[in-house]
């Protein structure tokens, strides 16, 4: 049965949404089913290869709140490790050496953010193609790793143009080779503010997701601070003719209503939720009343568990000074209470929280990203139940 497999009608009403052609909708259905059935070819499936779906299993220490299995880093953390010059360095260099030194730290999982690399490293500059996602799958396997989902390319276009449909048909067809559960993006669903931005985002994204699904890949979105401002969806309009008050809905709370929960699934940034909650924490209501409501980013996550498979565990240090309340540090070491937020959204053989640090490469210091990647790693490895 194809990857694709649905009803006729199921599929009409898809293409129409799109906005594209028959022949090439069918097209695209039919190349990225091939190329999900014929990905476990370049390596053992992630079933068989990673122990998909087992429990406890991997994991001889069932206090510690991130099973072993479930240690991950986003490589945008070591980015400068993986652009790195292998013959001007004795660092590690490149997307392979990376692997490797993780692995050896201890990580079990890698999120991509992008498939690019120093053109000196074995492989060359770009393995966005067929041929460097399967090399990339041969490294993973090598040192234990696991792909679990990637920042990759998400088109802009709506309806989507036919160049923004090759190109996602091709990031699927990557993710299927490294053995993905996960595609996404790291940008919002929209930058917008109002219903009427977010409904088309949910349509957007409900259509994409339904053609990821078949490919056997959760299409998710990623979220920075403003995702989880309040809506504006009532009062006065300004000159635009837009919505100025909310009725107290975040946007991206009113984007997982809008969207099937079969098809679109989110990673939660706790450091970025964290900002959100610090910021947006008064809303003015339709009638002009200013209401306070603090965001709740675990209470978030419990209340729709299965809809969020992905976090970054990234830490800050509260600053009051800051416009954002936090400034980030590496993971561990900040003020961010990792053992109360894993705690409580629970499930922990289902979430896999990625360890991530944006301001870990230092011009001064080579080596940062990568020591901090080993300090985030120890530091996710110490979290214990009570």
């Amino acid at each position: 049965m194809s990857l694709f497999s649905s009803s006729p009608s199921s599929d009409e009403s898809l293409r129409r949404a799109l906005g594209v052609e028959r022949r090439r909708f069918l097209s695209t259905c039919t190349a990225v089913g091939a190329a999900a059935i014929a990905a476990p070819v370049f390596g053992a499936s992630p079933a068989l290869a990673h122990g998909r779906g087992r429990d406890d299993d991997h994991d001889h220490d069932r206090k510690a709140l991130i099973p072993s299995h479930k240690r991950g880093l986003i490589l945008y953390t070591v980015r400068d490790a993986i652009g790195r010059d292998p013959g001007a360095s004795d660092l590690p260099s490149g997307f392979r050496e990376v692997f490797r030194t993780l692995s050896r730290y201890g990580y079990r999982q890698v999120e991509f953010a992008g498939y690019g690399q120093h053109a000196n490293a074995p492989g060359g500059g770009s393995l966005d193609t067929v041929a460097g996602a399967r090399l990339l799958r041969s490294w993973l396997d090598d040192y234990g790793l696991r792909a679990q989902g990637s920042h990759g390319f998400i088109p802009s276009s709506w309806p989507l143009s036919t160049p923004d449909l090759d190109r996602f048909k091709h990031a699927l067809e990557v993710a299927n080779i490294l053995g993905m559960d996960h595609m996404g993006t790291g940008g919002d669903p929209t930058w917008g503010s109002t219903k009427a931005e977010w409904d088309t985002a949910a349509e957007k994204w409900n259509a994409m997701g339904a053609i990821a699904r078949r490919a056997g890949i959760k299409l998710y979105t990623h979220n920075h601070d403003t995702a989880y401002d309040f809506l504006l969806d009532g009062g006065p309009l300004d000159a635009q003719g837009r919505p100025t008050r909310s009725s107290g809905v975040r946007k991206l709370e009113y984007f997982l209503k809008r969207t099937d929960p079969k098809n679109v699934w989110l990673e939660l940034d706790v450091f970025w939720a964290h900002v959100a909650r610090y910021k947006f924490h008064t809303y003015t209501a339709h009638d002009g009343t200013p209401v306070r409501s603090l965001f709740d980013p675990a209470r978030l996550v419990a209340r729709n568990s299965k809809r969020y498979p992905l976090f970054h565990a990234k830490d800050g240090v509260v600053n009051t000074n800051s416009g954002l309340g936090y400034d980030m540090v590496p993971f561990g070491t900040g003020d961010i209470d990792y053992r109360a937020f894993f705690t409580r959204v629970g499930n922990r053989n289902y979430h896999n929280p990625m360890v991530e640090q944006d301001n870990a490469p230092s011009g001064t210091s080579p080596a940062q990203s990568l020591d901090y990647a080993r300090t985030g790693f120890e530091n996710l490895a110490a979290l214990r139940r009570r």
